[in-house]
C-alpha cells in the first residue's frame, strides 16, 4: 500500500493532505524519515507519525449467509469439521454475530465491527429474529398458545414471542431473545422434536440467498440496521 494511502487508511488525514505532511518530514518508516508518499508499505513496516505508530484501520463489512445443516457457527475447529469461514471468501477477519447450532440453518451474520456484534447480542436490546421451524407432530392450538406465551427452560421463562402456524407440522416464530437451543428446547418441553428449524430474518434483514450462498449487506440494509440498533446497550 502506497505511504499516503497507508495514512489516509489509518484516520490521520485524507490523501492529498497526507502528501503534505509527508514532504514535511513528519513520517517515518522503520524508524527513517520517508519523504515519499509512494513509497509501498508492506504488513511488516511500521509507520509513525508525528512520533506515534499508526496502523491502518479497516473497513467495517457484514455479510450475509445461508448457513448449511452440519456447519459449525466458528472462526476455527480443531477438529476439521466444516465452518461457516469456509464459506466466506473475506479479506479482513470477520466474527459470526451469535451462533445457529450444527444442525440449524438459515441467516447468519458475520462481520468485523465489534460494536454491531455487541448490540445486535445483547438480550436486553429485544432485536426480533425470525424463525421457520418443522416439527414431528401436528400442532393445535393449544401448542401455539404456550410456545406463545412462555415455556420454562433452563432455569428461568421464555419471554413472550409471537408464533403463528403455517401448516400442519410447520410453524412461524419471532423471538427477542437467544437462549441456548431456545426453539429446540420450547418444542420438547411440550413433547415435540424439531425436524428442521431455519432462520429467516434478523430484524430488517431477510434471508434472500440459496443454501451456502453469501454476500454483503446492502447499503440501504446496512443503514437500517445502524439505524435500528443506534439506540441499543452495548453493555449487559
Amino acid at each position: 500500500m502506497r505511504l499516503n494511502k497507508f495514512l489516509a487508511k489509518s484516520g490521520v488525514a485524507s490523501r492529498r493532505k497526507s502528501d503534505e505532511l509527508i514532504q514535511m518530514a513528519t513520517t517515518e518508516v522503520n524508524g527513517r524519515v520517508c519523504l515519499d508518499p509512494a513509497y509501498d508499505v508492506t504488513p511488516n513496516d511500521s509507520v509513525y507519525f508525528d512520533g506515534k505508530i499508526v496502523k491502518p484501520i479497516e473497513d467495517k463489512v457484514v455479510y450475509m449467509l445461508n448457513k448449511p445443516e452440519k456447519v459449525i457457527t466458528t472462526v476455527f475447529d480443531t477438529h476439521g469439521r466444516k465452518t461457516v469461514m469456509d464459506y466466506i471468501n473475506s479479506k479482513v477477519r470477520i466474527t459470526p454475530i451469535g451462533r445457529l447450532d450444527k444442525q440449524t440453518t438459515g441467516l447468519l451474520l458475520l462481520t468485523n465491527d465489534g460494536d454491531i456484534v455487541n448490540k445486535i447480542l445483547r438480550a436486553r436490546n429485544n432485536h426480533e429474529k425470525e424463525y421457520i421451524v418443522h416439527v414431528n407432530k401436528k400442532i393445535d392450538t393449544d401448542f401455539v398458545s404456550k410456545m406463545s406465551q412462555g415455556i420454562p427452560i433452563l432455569d428461568t421463562i421464555t419471554r413472550p414471542c409471537k408464533v403463528k402456524k403455517i401448516g400442519d407440522y410447520r410453524f412461524k416464530i419471532i423471538l427477542t431473545q437467544g437462549l441456548n437451543r431456545q426453539i429446540r428446547r420450547m418444542c420438547e418441553y411440550l413433547g415435540y422434536q424439531v425436524v428442521r428449524l431455519k432462520r429467516i430474518r434478523i430484524m430488517n434483514i431477510n434471508l434472500d440467498l440459496k443454501l451456502g450462498e453469501h454476500r454483503h449487506l446492502r447499503k440501504s440494509e446496512l443503514k437500517e440496521l445502524n439505524r435500528l440498533i443506534e439506540p441499543s446497550s452495548k453493555t449487559v
